[in-house]
């Protein structure tokens, strides 16, 4: 398990390193503005994939166990086109979309949603290497196309990030579905046959719980972008993306450990077993949470305005510091809320995530008016805090764990490492 992990989140960081370059370039390039469209334009496609991830997301890994490839495929994928459209429709009716963006947002939202579905195919067949290259073609990529686009063609705008996000999703797509097809025509493994109206039932009774749960959790983490927009322009957006995305780079620490766990805890019948495997791994993902955000806090704000981004994006390190103790409560969550759905009980994932909404709605309508950038960033920390509050005190109740068993231990890395 230990060396997925590894090998998972050394991928992410290598994407997250070109990631964080393609920031402080889009700062220079697009300007505060700019960077605040992208922002918007990113979370509506964010948002688009994650009602698409009703059957394309966790779904599949939990019902590739138990069906055959062959026959989940088709609903999964036949979904991204309709989930898509609905959700387009919703974030254009709503104002939250730009109209002028609606199809650009539609398409890359399919082609996204196909390249992770296919991901999540390949993880659960224990293709590690293709997760992880489908992965870093998927958000690796984009830098080089964008690199391109912005100094050689000398188009920096905003249509070229969408260019290369179509140019990076497609790369991706096309790989993983090379990975993927010969293990649908191989597949030789012995499932119980299912007719296609009970197997919809079933995805779409499991998928809802999880799409409900990851459409709370990206609107808890998205949701100020458009109250920024609303409040404070196009700007304040940019500003906040420009923080967030600095603070969110230690999520790919979370984020490759919980792909990794939901894939032992969805396999493991034992539910005590399921519970010991979270605990070591939350108690893990915490101590490196930590020690990275602190050493993001720790940074001058004259190194962003002066070298990473431009004056422009004063007051950066305020949202940062704003951010900093949510960013590691949600990264905790994380790992608790995949213990949850791979171990059948989405609707309490779904639970908690809906309480983070609340909580940001709440706060965030007391808080973005008074202070603006840093409201926000403030309002985002207590509605991930209380995410995790929620989430911590049921996996104590359900296990029956004294507080003591989150104490770090030598034995929690020995048994990672064994396992």
């Amino acid at each position: 398990m230990l060396k997925k992990i590894l090998s998972t989140i050394g991928t992410r960081y290598a994407i997250a390193i070109l990631n964080l370059a393609l920031i402080f370039i889009n700062a220079k390039e697009l300007g505060i503005e700019g960077v605040g469209l992208v922002g918007v334009l990113v979370a509506s496609i964010n948002i688009a994939v994650i009602f698409n991830g009703i059957l394309c997301g966790n779904t599949l890994i939990y019902f590739m166990n138990r069906y055959s490839l062959r026959r989940i495929l088709a609903p999964a994928y036949a979904w991204t086109i309709v989930g898509g459209a609905i959700a387009c429709g919703f974030l254009l009716a709503t104002t939250l979309l730009p109209p002028a963006y609606g199809e650009a947002v539609y398409g890359l939202a399919i082609l996204t949603t196909l390249a992770n579905a296919n991901a999540r195919f390949l993880l659960g067949k224990e293709r590690v290497d293709a997760f992880n290259l489908t992965q870093g073609l998927q958000g690796g990529s984009l830098f080089f196309v964008l690199v391109y686009l912005y100094f050689v063609a000398r188009r920096p705008t905003v249509e070229s990030y969408l260019w290369g996000l179509c140019v990076a999703n497609g790369v991706a797509c096309l790989y993983s579905f090379y990975r993927l097809i010969p293990l649908v025509i191989h597949e030789r493994k012995a499932c119980p046959a299912v007719r296609l109206p009970r197997l919809l039932r079933e995805m779409f009774g499991y998928g809802l719980w999880a799409g409900a749960d990851n459409l709370a959790e990206v609107f808890t983490t998205r949701l100020n972008y458009f109250l920024i927009q609303r409040f404070g322009g196009l700007g304040g957006v940019g500003l906040l993306d420009a923080g967030t995305r600095v603070s969110e780079s230690v999520w790919h620490i979370s984020r490759s450990v919980a792909f990794i766990e939901y894939e032992e805890v969805a396999k493991e019948p034992s539910a005590r077993r399921q519970a010991e495997i979270t605990l070591r791994l939350l108690k893990l993902t915490a101590l490196a949470l930590t020690l990275a955000v602190g050493l993001i806090a720790l940074v001058p704000e004259w190194v962003f305005t002066e070298i990473l981004f431009s004056r422009e994006f004063v007051g950066v390190r305020m949202v940062i510091w704003g951010l900093a103790v949510g960013i590691v409560a949600l990264g905790c969550n994380t790992i608790l809320s995949h213990y949850f759905i791979g171990s059948g009980q989405v609707r309490h994932s779904a639970i908690s995530s809906g309480v983070g909404l609340a909580t940001l709605a709440l706060s965030g309508y007391w808080l973005i008016p008074r202070l603006g950038t840093l409201g926000s960033a403030l309002s985002a920390s207590v509605a991930f805090c209380a995410m995790l509050l929620y989430s911590l005190l049921l996996f104590i109740r359900k296990n029956r764990l004294p507080l003591k068993a989150f104490l770090p231990r030598r034995d929690d890395w020995r048994a990672l490492r064994r396992r």
